[in-house]
């Protein structure tokens, strides 16, 4: 798997979190070894359903604005 921030290597890995609200403990994942960049299925779902760019700088905008 490639970095999608450097596209350097990624390696799976085994991540430990005590405060998962899911109930587990440890999740697998993948690190880059180049720039440390952390991608897991948490991750990618909330990569893929945010809005477009466009749609999110005019919502800062609308909100600055009031």
């Amino acid at each position: 798997m490639d970095c999608p921030r450097c596209s350097g290597s990624m390696i799976s890995q085994i991540f430990e979190d005590i405060k998962d609200d899911t109930g587990h403990i440890s999740f697998y994942g993948y690190r880059c070894l180049i720039c440390g960049e952390i991608v897991d299925p948490v991750i990618m779902a909330n990569r893929q359903n945010r809005p477009h760019l466009q749609a999110r700088n005019r919502k800062l905008m609308a909100s600055s604005r009031a």
